[in-house]
């Protein structure tokens, strides 16, 4: 490799701005809500940027690159740190999805048990 060699060098991915977003956000099991959270925007501004509907400003792409951890040139441009992608097997992805909502209900279930028994024992002391 020449010593002149930059993030530009390999070849581009073709993809449009909204559908390398999209495949970022997948490729780290990240729902358009997760994401518009932990930017800090709505639901609707994420899937407007996924379309091709509209951009993000200079400061959201920064943000974007380093939540999703892609460069800003390869969400622009399609050039540069590119997403890494989960290659599990579709089964392991769905298991790890029920095991993490029966973890997500167990701490709900926990929370209403105490719940009850502060109640319970609110009742017990008349």
């Amino acid at each position: 490799m020449p010593d002149t060699a930059t993030i530009y060098s390999g070849s581009p991915d073709l993809d449009t701005m909204g559908g390398r977003l999209s495949r970022a956000r997948d490729a780290l099991g990240l729902s358009a809500a997760q994401l518009a959270r932990r930017l800090g925007v709505q639901t609707s501004t994420i899937s407007a940027w996924e379309t091709d509907r509209s951009q993000p400003r200079a400061n959201r792409l920064s943000m974007l690159a380093g939540v999703l951890n892609v460069s800003p040139s390869w969400i622009l441009h399609g050039v540069g740190t590119a997403p890494v992608e989960d290659t599990r097997p579709e089964a392991v992805r769905a298991l790890e999805s029920q095991l993490d909502r029966m973890k997500q209900l167990h701490a709900e279930m926990g929370e209403i048990i105490s719940q009850f028994e502060i109640e319970l024992g609110s009742l017990a002391d008349r």
